[in-house]
């Protein structure tokens, strides 16, 4: 369907609109279709935020523009080939980005659309209190350690390099896993659905210029990931017993207790469980509500 510019000039176009029933059922209907595509669109954006997908949807968004544009002002050998770049880019972009997609769906097949209960909230609660305790001793004893925790970006590529452990996060254990020349001390810990998923994991390297020369490998390793995944990595310096951690592509160095406890809380307490396992419907009345504020 072509779309007809004059239309939005015509009077009669827009006392037909406006004359619509908004409370008749075709109405609403039409506004939950709305609703429900822009949801869908939202949480595709949060799955391949911090990724290198996120580079795909801005080309596919740039030729979506050019194809609008094309046949707005009648460009139509532009607009067919803009149709053909579209129609074969989706079938290269689902070859290119296989493991992005197939993470996003395994992510999609472990959201829940029911509120956290209160014993999720006490496992996240649990989970700080082990990594600091690890943190604490590793830190007073200048214990190198890395420890990338999954959030909305799976991180499955990663954790197939490392030793599966599948064990229950205790500080006692990611102490023993860091203490040097034993056999899982060497690269990154994960952690996936408050578990130790894997030891000895290998992460990608940034090649950011921006980083500073006093730090390692391991903070180039944790910054690298954050590169690609909006993952939070803790960081404990062999040379310093510094606190580090990385996230959203920032590295955040020499943390006093309470600044990294105050970040760990933000990110699994406070903010990412509602946005994460809020209950769909609650999430489309607190829009409306946002939207109706926002008109008024």
């Amino acid at each position: 369907m072509k779309l007809n510019i004059g239309e939005l000039f015509n009077l009669e176009y827009w006392r037909q609109l406006l004359s619509i029933d908004v409370f008749s059922l075709p109405f609403l209907i039409n506004v939950l279709d709305i609703i429900v595509v822009w949801y869908i669109v939202y949480k595709l954006i949060q799955l391949v935020r911090g990724t290198k997908a996120i580079q795909l949807f801005k080309g596919v968004a740039m030729f979506i523009g050019i194809r609008f544009v094309a046949e707005l002002i009648g460009l139509h050998t532009l607009s067919w080939l803009m149709d053909q770049v579209i129609t074969y880019g989706v079938i290269a972009a689902i070859v290119i980005f296989q493991p992005e997609i197939r993470r996003g769906l395994e992510h999609l097949g472990r959201t829940t659309f029911f509120t956290p209960s209160k014993n999720e909230k006490n496992k996240d609660e649990e989970m700080i209190k082990s990594f600091d305790k690890a943190i604490q001793y590793m830190s007073k004893r200048k214990i190198g350690a890395l420890i990338t925790i999954e959030r909305n970006t799976g991180l499955e590529e990663y954790i197939e390099t490392g030793i599966p452990l599948d064990a229950d996060i205790t500080g006692e254990l990611l102490i023993n896993i860091f203490i040097p020349n034993t056999p899982l001390h060497d690269g990154a810990v994960i952690i996936r659905d408050g578990k130790i998923s894997v030891s000895c994991a290998y992460l990608p390297l940034s090649d950011s210029v921006l980083l500073p020369k006093e730090f390692g490998t391991r903070h180039r390793a944790a910054l690298g990931v954050s590169e690609v995944s909006d993952a939070l990595t803790i960081i404990v310096s062999e040379e310093t017993g510094n606190v580090s951690i990385t996230l959203n592509n920032q590295l955040y160095p020499d943390l006093s207790q309470e600044k990294y406890l105050n970040m760990l809380n933000d990110a699994f307490i406070l903010e990412e469980k509602p946005k994460e396992k809020k209950n769909i419907f609650h999430t489309i009345l607190d829009e409306l509500n946002r939207l109706n504020k926002g008109g008024k």
